[in-house]
Protein backbone atom coordinates (compact mmCIF):
# COMPACT_ATOMS: atom_id res chain seq x y z
CA UNK A 1 0.00 0.00 0.00
CA UNK A 2 1.42 3.23 -1.08
CA UNK A 3 0.87 6.74 0.31
CA UNK A 4 -1.89 7.23 -2.67
CA UNK A 5 -3.44 3.85 -1.60
CA UNK A 6 -4.05 4.49 2.33
CA UNK A 7 -7.99 4.69 1.76
CA UNK A 8 -7.69 0.79 1.53
CA UNK A 9 -7.34 1.27 5.51
CA UNK A 10 -10.57 2.66 5.46
CA UNK A 11 -12.08 -0.92 4.08
CA UNK A 12 -13.98 -3.19 6.79
CA UNK A 13 -12.20 -5.51 8.95
CA UNK A 14 -8.06 -5.67 8.27
CA UNK A 15 -5.70 -6.13 5.53
CA UNK A 16 -3.51 -8.79 4.63
CA UNK A 17 -0.44 -6.62 6.13
CA UNK A 18 -1.28 -5.12 9.59
CA UNK A 19 2.30 -5.25 11.59
CA UNK A 20 5.78 -5.85 10.17
CA UNK A 21 7.60 -3.89 7.52
CA UNK A 22 7.69 -4.16 3.70
CA UNK A 23 9.74 -2.61 0.80
CA UNK A 24 7.98 -1.98 -1.97
CA UNK A 25 8.61 -1.59 -5.87
CA UNK A 26 9.10 1.73 -5.81
CA UNK A 27 11.53 1.45 -3.23
CA UNK A 28 9.46 2.67 0.36
CA UNK A 29 9.83 1.26 3.14
CA UNK A 30 6.10 0.49 4.27
CA UNK A 31 5.93 -0.51 8.31
CA UNK A 32 2.74 -1.37 9.91
CA UNK A 33 2.20 -1.74 13.50
CA UNK A 34 -1.80 -2.62 14.95
CA UNK A 35 -2.03 -1.77 19.19
CA UNK A 36 -5.05 -2.64 20.96
CA UNK A 37 -5.92 0.38 23.97
CA UNK A 38 -8.19 -0.95 26.69
CA UNK A 39 -10.56 2.05 28.00
CA UNK A 40 -8.99 4.51 25.60
CA UNK A 41 -10.78 6.11 22.57
CA UNK A 42 -10.54 7.45 19.71
CA UNK A 43 -11.30 11.32 21.32
CA UNK A 44 -8.32 10.61 23.51
CA UNK A 45 -5.79 10.01 21.43
CA UNK A 46 -6.55 13.64 19.50
CA UNK A 47 -5.98 14.76 23.18
CA UNK A 48 -2.95 12.83 24.04
CA UNK A 49 -1.26 14.28 20.25
CA UNK A 50 -2.08 18.07 21.33
CA UNK A 51 -0.78 17.47 25.45
CA UNK A 52 2.45 15.76 24.76
CA UNK A 53 5.14 18.49 24.85
CA UNK A 54 7.42 18.50 27.12
CA UNK A 55 10.89 15.37 27.87
CA UNK A 56 9.04 14.55 30.80
CA UNK A 57 5.83 13.92 29.50
CA UNK A 58 7.29 12.36 26.08
CA UNK A 59 9.62 10.29 28.21
CA UNK A 60 6.33 9.05 29.97
CA UNK A 61 4.97 7.48 26.46
CA UNK A 62 8.27 5.04 26.34
CA UNK A 63 11.22 6.06 29.30
CA UNK A 64 13.20 4.08 27.62
CA UNK A 65 13.12 4.88 24.10
CA UNK A 66 12.48 8.77 24.26
CA UNK A 67 15.05 11.55 24.76
CA UNK A 68 13.64 14.53 24.34
CA UNK A 69 11.02 16.79 23.49
CA UNK A 70 9.80 20.08 22.41
CA UNK A 71 7.36 21.70 19.88
CA UNK A 72 7.10 24.58 17.61
CA UNK A 73 3.81 26.50 17.07
CA UNK A 74 0.31 26.45 18.98
CA UNK A 75 0.36 24.98 21.92
CA UNK A 76 -2.07 24.28 24.73
CA UNK A 77 -5.21 25.12 23.47
CA UNK A 78 -6.11 21.69 22.08
CA UNK A 79 -4.95 22.31 18.98
CA UNK A 80 -1.70 20.08 17.04
CA UNK A 81 -2.46 20.25 13.13
CA UNK A 82 0.35 22.46 11.78
CA UNK A 83 2.39 21.98 14.72
CA UNK A 84 5.77 20.24 14.80
CA UNK A 85 6.98 18.08 17.57
CA UNK A 86 10.74 17.74 17.80
CA UNK A 87 11.47 14.07 19.44
CA UNK A 88 15.13 12.61 19.80
CA UNK A 89 14.07 9.12 20.15
CA UNK A 90 16.04 5.62 19.98
CA UNK A 91 14.13 3.22 17.24
CA UNK A 92 14.62 -0.50 18.99
CA UNK A 93 18.39 0.08 19.19
CA UNK A 94 21.01 2.24 20.79
CA UNK A 95 21.11 5.28 17.86
CA UNK A 96 18.94 8.52 18.95
CA UNK A 97 17.09 9.58 16.23
CA UNK A 98 16.87 13.56 16.15
CA UNK A 99 13.41 13.71 14.25
CA UNK A 100 11.42 16.80 13.42
CA UNK A 101 6.90 15.58 13.00
CA UNK A 102 4.88 17.94 11.40
CA UNK A 103 1.29 17.45 11.87
CA UNK A 104 -0.70 17.71 9.10
CA UNK A 105 -4.80 17.72 8.35
CA UNK A 106 -6.11 13.68 7.80
CA UNK A 107 -7.96 14.77 4.98
CA UNK A 108 -4.49 15.19 2.81
CA UNK A 109 -4.29 11.65 3.22
CA UNK A 110 -7.06 10.08 3.52
CA UNK A 111 -11.07 10.34 2.63
CA UNK A 112 -12.54 11.71 5.79
CA UNK A 113 -15.97 11.89 4.51
CA UNK A 114 -16.25 8.56 4.92
CA UNK A 115 -14.55 8.29 8.35
CA UNK A 116 -18.30 7.49 10.04
CA UNK A 117 -19.26 4.95 8.00
CA UNK A 118 -15.46 3.43 7.93
CA UNK A 119 -16.27 3.31 12.27
CA UNK A 120 -12.78 5.68 12.12
CA UNK A 121 -12.92 7.75 15.84
CA UNK A 122 -9.75 9.59 14.38
CA UNK A 123 -6.93 9.69 12.08
CA UNK A 124 -3.44 11.46 13.10
CA UNK A 125 -1.72 12.20 9.95
CA UNK A 126 2.34 13.49 9.39
CA UNK A 127 5.24 14.65 7.77
CA UNK A 128 8.41 13.10 9.54
CA UNK A 129 12.34 14.67 8.57
CA UNK A 130 15.64 15.21 10.11
CA UNK A 131 15.83 18.07 12.92
CA UNK A 132 17.98 20.48 11.56
CA UNK A 133 17.94 19.52 8.11
CA UNK A 134 16.12 20.89 5.22
CA UNK A 135 12.69 18.87 4.31
CA UNK A 136 10.49 15.97 4.66
CA UNK A 137 11.53 11.74 4.17
CA UNK A 138 8.62 10.34 5.39
CA UNK A 139 4.74 10.34 5.78
CA UNK A 140 2.98 8.72 8.51
CA UNK A 141 -0.84 7.88 10.04
CA UNK A 142 -2.33 6.18 12.79
CA UNK A 143 -5.55 5.14 11.85
CA UNK A 144 -7.89 4.57 15.29
CA UNK A 145 -11.01 2.61 15.49
CA UNK A 146 -13.30 2.74 18.77
CA UNK A 147 -14.20 -0.88 20.14
CA UNK A 148 -16.07 -2.01 23.20
CA UNK A 149 -13.19 -2.69 24.90
CA UNK A 150 -11.50 1.27 23.96
CA UNK A 151 -9.94 1.48 20.93
CA UNK A 152 -7.38 -0.19 18.31
CA UNK A 153 -4.47 1.89 16.36
CA UNK A 154 -3.41 0.73 12.84
CA UNK A 155 -0.21 2.25 12.33
CA UNK A 156 1.75 2.75 8.94
CA UNK A 157 4.56 4.38 7.95
CA UNK A 158 6.28 5.75 4.41
CA UNK A 159 10.05 5.46 4.78
CA UNK A 160 11.25 6.91 2.01
CA UNK A 161 9.01 9.83 0.96
CA UNK A 162 10.92 12.97 -0.14
CA UNK A 163 9.97 16.32 -0.28
CA UNK A 164 11.50 20.36 -0.35
CA UNK A 165 15.26 18.45 -0.14
CA UNK A 166 18.02 17.18 -2.60
CA UNK A 167 17.44 13.95 -2.12
CA UNK A 168 15.32 11.63 -5.08
CA UNK A 169 12.28 9.75 -4.93
CA UNK A 170 14.32 6.68 -6.88
CA UNK A 171 14.52 3.20 -5.20
CA UNK A 172 18.03 3.00 -4.87
CA UNK A 173 18.14 6.30 -2.45
CA UNK A 174 14.84 5.17 -0.67
CA UNK A 175 17.07 1.95 0.27
CA UNK A 176 19.63 3.60 1.00
CA UNK A 177 18.25 6.38 3.30
CA UNK A 178 15.74 3.85 4.71
CA UNK A 179 17.46 0.29 4.93
CA UNK A 180 15.74 -2.89 5.92
CA UNK A 181 16.63 -2.81 9.65
CA UNK A 182 14.74 0.56 10.36
CA UNK A 183 11.71 -1.21 9.30
CA UNK A 184 12.11 -3.81 12.22
CA UNK A 185 13.11 -1.13 15.16
CA UNK A 186 9.88 1.07 14.15
CA UNK A 187 8.04 -1.14 14.35
CA UNK A 188 8.97 -2.68 18.23
CA UNK A 189 9.07 0.81 18.96
CA UNK A 190 5.74 1.80 17.77
CA UNK A 191 4.33 -1.46 19.19
CA UNK A 192 5.32 -0.36 22.62
CA UNK A 193 5.25 3.00 22.64
CA UNK A 194 1.18 2.78 22.23
CA UNK A 195 0.93 -0.28 24.67
CA UNK A 196 2.72 1.95 27.17
CA UNK A 197 0.42 5.12 25.92
CA UNK A 198 -2.66 2.23 27.08
CA UNK A 199 -1.76 2.04 30.25
CA UNK A 200 -1.54 5.08 31.58
CA UNK A 201 -3.88 7.14 29.04
CA UNK A 202 -7.31 6.62 30.66
CA UNK A 203 -5.93 8.03 34.11
CA UNK A 204 -4.21 10.85 32.64
CA UNK A 205 -7.34 12.21 30.84
CA UNK A 206 -9.49 11.55 33.41
CA UNK A 207 -7.61 14.04 35.69
CA UNK A 208 -7.49 17.17 33.14
CA UNK A 209 -11.59 16.26 32.50
CA UNK A 210 -12.76 16.31 35.65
Amino acid sequence: MKPEEANQLLQPGYLPFEAGYQRLDNGILLVAARSSLINVKGHMIDWWFSYVHTTEQYKQWHPEDHVYSDWIGERGTGKYIGGTHIAHEKLGGDTVHKLKINFRSPSELLATEHFTAAGVSTAVHARLGEDGAPGWTAKMVHLVRDTSYGCEMRSRFWLGCFADNELENDYDTRVRIYPDEVGTGLQKHCHEEMSILGQFLPALYQSYHL
